[in-house]
């Protein structure tokens, strides 16, 4: 069975990455939004509250400027001037004129009002210039250059300001108009409205986390099905064709799982058909091909004939190789990945297993003059003893199908007159891992060739009657048995088939009272 693997590229973003973007990025635009929002609002509630309080000012100023005939008496004691000023840090600048821009009192630096602006309130009188009287005009400007030595902010300072007009006169002579001007910095409005926005924003940014983390939440809990169903495929066996199982799952997942469980149910339906026919292709080829191989056997007997018999025994040979081909095929069947799983694993021990496969064979590597025996005293110390048991866990028919073929195929290409060893020893490299290896003294094959001939129908020689599926029957064996098969050359000549599996420790048997 070839497992072809996905594409090989670079992943993209992770869903749940993405999810929580564009979830979390409207928010935070929306959250400096607010911010900017929010701050235009506190510097709007600091101006109406630094407004109000230099209206209040600015009246009070001009209840100390009382009319007398056609001048102003100015009442406008220390300890008043000392009350404007108490805050050095927040000083109230004031400006008294009349008519509008001719110094009377106060700081002349202050900066006009402009002429078109719209009042807060509407007046009944309305003054000969563009402006309303007594109706607060406020606006923000800077402190001018050239200040008198009342001067008590830098130049370029910003400055809130509120103009306030007035009439006086005292009926005999004609109205004049007063302009009262009271200012103070604006550094403080701009500190009280940054504390208005980090106050309201702080509780915010808290809500914007708290609910940054929920989302998170939300996004995993929401994608955790499909973490699940990415896990019960990861964790699959390439063999394990089984539908997948998902309890509770969003109705999109749910589709995909469907998908992929249909998908599943047809390759082992597939597989299944596939096994169903070379099951039944290679027992049908069987018999006739015995019944052939017995009636040309018979036919041998009774021929005198030397050109009949040299025919008959040539239709033998091919009965013979068809046979030992569908054998061969039947057995690499069962070791497909999907044969495998299906079979049962147990314990059993390996050393005694290569004893009664080797016992098997002897016969034959008798008839054909060649040495077969297990090596029991080796040279080096790691060979355990003929009775030492070597334990593994694999399916015991398998196993020995495999060491059959490497016996074959060591007793067709040795030669006659050659040796074939097997041997049963723990890895030097691991001690966890076992070693069986069939060693033979005949002509070996290339080095070159040694990765070659795991490949199935690939023949590294002319000699012998093989179909080149012995190699690489063992090779699937033993690679589904978590194993590694390896060829190396014998000294002083000749080739070694390795096996290496991993060792288990063998099950006590339980005893019930």
């Amino acid at each position: 069975m070839t497992i072809t693997r996905a594409p090989t590229g670079q992943a993209g973003v992770s869903l749940a990455r993405q999810l929580l973007m564009w979830l979390l990025l409207p928010q935070l635009v929306l959250w400096m939004a607010g911010g900017v929002v929010t701050y235009r609002f506190a510097a709007g509630y600091a101006n109406q509250a630094i407004d109000a309080s230099l209206l209040q000012a600015s009246r009070s100023l001009a209840r100390q400027l009382k009319p007398i005939g056609n001048g102003l008496l100015i009442d406008f004691p220390k300890a008043a001037q000392d009350i404007l000023e108490a805050d050095p840090q927040d000083r109230l600048l004031y400006t008294v004129s009349s008519p509008p821009g001719q110094f009377i009192l106060g700081n002349q630096a202050l900066p006009p009002p402009p002429v078109q602006i719209p009042p807060r309130a509407t007046a009944p009188q309305q003054a000969p210039t563009t402006h309303l009287l007594d109706t607060p005009y406020f606006y923000d400007g800077t402190m001018p250059p050239n200040n008198t030595h009342l001067q008590t902010l830098p130049e370029g300072q910003a400055l809130r300001v509120v103009a306030l007009y007035l009439s006086f006169g005292d009926g005999q002579a004609a109205p004049q108009t007063m302009l009262v001007q009271v200012a103070r910095s604006s550094a403080n409005r701009e500190e009280l409205a940054r504390r208005i926005l980090v106050d309201m924003l702080l509780p915010m940014s808290s809500l914007v986390l708290l609910m940054t983390l929920i989302v998170w939440l939300g996004i995993r809990a929401g994608l955790s099905p499909l973490v699940r169903l990415r896990q019960q495929v990861e964790g699959r066996a390439p063999t394990d064709l089984a539908p997948l199982q998902l309890a509770s799952a969003p109705r999109e997942l749910w589709s995909l799982a469907t998908a992929i469980n249909t998908l599943l149910a047809a390759v082992q339906n597939t597989v299944a058909t596939q096994k169903r026919f070379i099951g039944d292709a290679a027992h049908q080829l069987r018999t006739p091909l015995a019944g052939l191989k017995s009636q040309t056997e018979i036919a041998l007997q009774s021929a005198t004939d030397p050109e009949l018999r040299a025919r008959l025994q040539r239709v033998h040979d091919s009965a013979t190789r068809s046979a030992h081909l569908v054998n061969q095929l039947l057995t690499l069947a069962r070791a497909e990945p999907e044969s495998v799983m299906a079979q049962d694993r147990q314990q059993f021990d390996l050393q005694r297993m290569a004893q009664s496969v080797t016992a098997e064979w002897v016969p034959r590597a008798l008839r054909l003059n060649i040495d077969l025996g297990m090596d029991q005293d080796a040279d080096d110390d790691t060979t355990p003893p003929a009775d030492s048991p070597v334990w593994i866990e694999a399916n015991e028919l398998l196993m020995r199908e495999a060491l059959s073929n490497l016996i074959d195929n060591a007793l067709h290409y040795a030669g006659p007159g050659s040796q074939v060893t097997v041997l049963v020893r723990p890895s030097p490299l691991s001690p966890s891992t076992t070693q069986l290896e069939v060693v033979d003294n005949g002509p070996g094959i290339a080095p070159e060739d040694h990765d070659r001939v795991f490949e199935r129908f690939v023949r590294a020689t002319d000699t012998g009657e093989g179909c080149g599926l012995g190699l690489a029957i063992v090779k699937e064996i033993v690679e589904r048995h978590a194993g590694r098969v390896t060829l190396f050359d014998a000294q002083p000549q000749g080739l070694g088939v390795r096996i290496e599996l991993p060792m288990v420790q063998p099950q006590k048997p339980q005893h019930h009272p």
